[in-house]
C-alpha cells in the first residue's frame, strides 16, 4: 500500500508516522516512511531549521521535486510506503501548492490521508517551531485548505482513496494509520455518541469512552471526538463572561513526547471567539465526511438523569443528524439504545439493528464476521 499523508504545519506528522511504522514492525509488517521536509533540508546545507519556507518559491519547488524524485526511485520495491508531505502551504508567499501532479502520478499512491488535530495544539506547535505570526483563524483556514486540496489530489489519481484522520486524543490513532495501510480490508466505523451536553457527567463519559475503546479494538474507527474544539469554544465563552483574557489548555495527544503531552499552553480567549463560526462549520463538514469514508455507523444512546428523577434518552440533535445522514448514504446503521424508554420510529425505521448493550452489539458483529483482524493489538 502506498500512502501520501498530508496536513498543515504544526501537526508533528514525522513522529506520528514514525510511531505508526514502528508499530507495524511489532505486527510483522514493514512501512517505509519518507519525510519530504527532511529530504529537502538534506539537499541544502545553508538553511537553518524552521526557515526553509522563507526561500524563494523557485528554489522551494526545485528542492521538493528533487526530494520526491528520490522517494519515487527508492520506494519502487517497498511493499508499504508513506510519503509525508503537505498539499498546500500558507506562508509569507501567500497560499501555494506543495506538490506536482506528474510526481504524484509517478508515485502511484493508493490512498491519501489528511491528518488533523485540535487547532489550539496545532497553533502552539507552529509558533514553537517557526518564527511566524499566525492566529487561530489562520490555522483553521489552512486546515480546511489542506483537507480540500488533499481530497482533490485523490480524485485526480484513479483508484485512490481519501481519508481524514485525527492524531487522536482519546484513542491512539497511530494504530489506525497502520490499519489503513496494512489492514485495508478491515471495516471502517464512525462511532456516534452525545458530546457537548454530557461533559459534566463523569459516569456517562466513562460509558462513552468504554464504548469508543471497544470499537477501536476491532475496527478502523474515525472518531469525531478526537477533535473537540467545541469544548474549547464553550470554555472561551465562559472565560469571556468572567473577564479572562487567556485559557489554560492541557493537550493530551498521542504520538509526541511525554513532556509535550503534559505541557500546558495559553490560548487567547479573543482568538477562540473569533473562530466560533469556523468551529461549528468545520465540525459539520468534517463529521459528515468521516461518516462518508466509513462502512457503518455505531451509535451509543445512553440514559441521562432528567428532571424530577426521570431518566431521559441521551439523544442529541447531532447524533440524530448523523444517523439520518448515514442512512441516506446507504451505510449500515447500528444503535445501542440504553434508555428504558423505547426508541422512536425515527430510530428503529432507519437502523439496520438496535441493541440493548455494547456487548450484545459486539457479539452480533463477531458472529457476522465483521472483525477483520481479531485481537490485532493483543487485547
Amino acid at each position: 500500500m502506498r500512502a501520501i499523508v498530508t496536513g498543515q504545519i504544526g501537526l508533528d506528522k514525522k513522529s506520528y508516522i514514525n510511531a505508526a511504522a514502528e508499530f507495524a514492525g511489532t505486527q510483522g509488517e514493514s512501512i517505509q516512511a519518507f519525510h519530504v521536509g527532511d529530504m529537502m533540508y538534506a539537499e541544502t546545507r545553508d538553511v537553518r531549521p524552521g526557515k526553509i519556507l522563507d526561500l524563494p518559491l523557485s528554489r522551494l519547488n526545485s528542492l521538493r521535486r528533487a526530494a520526491f524524485k528520490d522517494i519515487i526511485a527508492n520506494s519502487r520495491d517497498q511493499k508499504n510506503v508513506i510519503a509525508n508531505t503537505h498539499a498546500t502551504f500558507r506562508w509569507r508567499h501567500g497560499l501555494f501548492a506543495a506538490f506536482d501532479f506528474d510526481q504524484i502520478a509517478a508515485f502511484k499512491p493508493d490512498l491519501f490521508v489528511c491528518l488533523v488535530d485540535n487547532i489550539e495544539v496545532v497553533h502552539h506547535r507552529l509558533h514553537k517551531e517557526h518564527d511566524i505570526d499566525a492566529t487561530l483563524k489562520d490555522c483553521m483556514v489552512w486546515r480546511e485548505e489542506e483537507i480540500l486540496a488533499t481530497e482533490l489530489l485523490s480524485q485526480a489519481v484513479p483508484g485512490s482513496k481519501f481519508y481524514i484522520l485525527s492524531r487522536g486524543r482519546h484513542i491512539d490513532t497511530r494504530q489506525t494509520l497502520f490499519r489503513l495501510i496494512c489492514r485495508p480490508g478491515m471495516r471502517k466505523v464512525y462511532p456516534s455518541f452525545p458530546m457537548s451536553h454530557v461533559v459534566d457527567m463523569p459516569d456517562v463519559l466513562k460509558e462513552i469512552d468504554d464504548f469508543r475503546a471497544e470499537l477501536a479494538k476491532h475496527f478502523i474507527c474515525f472518531d469525531p471526538g478526537d477533535v473537540d474544539e467545541k469544548l474549547l469554544l464553550e470554555r472561551a465563552i465562559a472565560a469571556a463572561r468572567d473577564g479572562k483574557d487567556y485559557l489554560d489548555v492541557s493537550p493530551h495527544s498521542f504520538g509526541g513526547s511525554k513532556a509535550a503531552a503534559a505541557e500546558t499552553i495559553k490560548v487567547k480567549v479573543r482568538e477562540v471567539l473569533d473562530i466560533a463560526g469556523d468551529v461549528d462549520g468545520q465540525i459539520y463538514m468534517r463529521d459528515f465526511k468521516l461518516i462518508d469514508q466509513s462502512d457503518m455507523i455505531v451509535s451509543l444512546v445512553p440514559e441521562l438523569p432528567g428532571r424530577d428523577g426521570k431518566d431521559i434518552p441521551g439523544l442529541s440533535s447531532g447524533v440524530e443528524r448523523e444517523l439520518q445522514h448515514a442512512w441516506e448514504h446507504t451505510k449500515e446503521v447500528f444503535v445501542v439504545w440504553k434508555p428504558k424508554k423505547h426508541p422512536s420510529p425515527f430510530i428503529t425505521e432507519t437502523a439496520t439493528k438496535v441493541f440493548k448493550t455494547v456487548p450484545e452489539a459486539m457479539e452480533y458483529f463477531e458472529k457476522k464476521g465483521y472483525f477483520g483482524e481479531k485481537n490485532l493489538f493483543g487485547q
